[in-house]
């Protein structure tokens, strides 16, 4: 029989999830920042593109197709 959770620990325990995926998004997002100013000089366009096209790749290879980017 599945337990039921007190309304307070269910939303800690989620709040904590999400703070702990924005802190990791935003560690990538600076980390990604000072790789583009390392190598690029701080232009946006080439990092872009590979950005784009390495997201396309991840989306595309576990299932080979791309119905993930319908729910956009």
């Amino acid at each position: 029989m599945k337990q039921i959770q007190k309304p307070i620990g269910y939303f800690t325990r989620n709040l904590s999830i999400v703070l702990g995926l924005v802190l990791i998004w935003r560690g990538i997002w600076y980390v990604l920042d000072a790789v583009d100013i390392w190598l690029f000089g701080g232009h946006h366009f080439w990092t872009a593109i590979l950005g784009i096209l390495v997201g396309v790749a991840v989306l595309y290879i576990p299932d080979k197709d791309l119905r993930e980017i319908e729910k956009l």
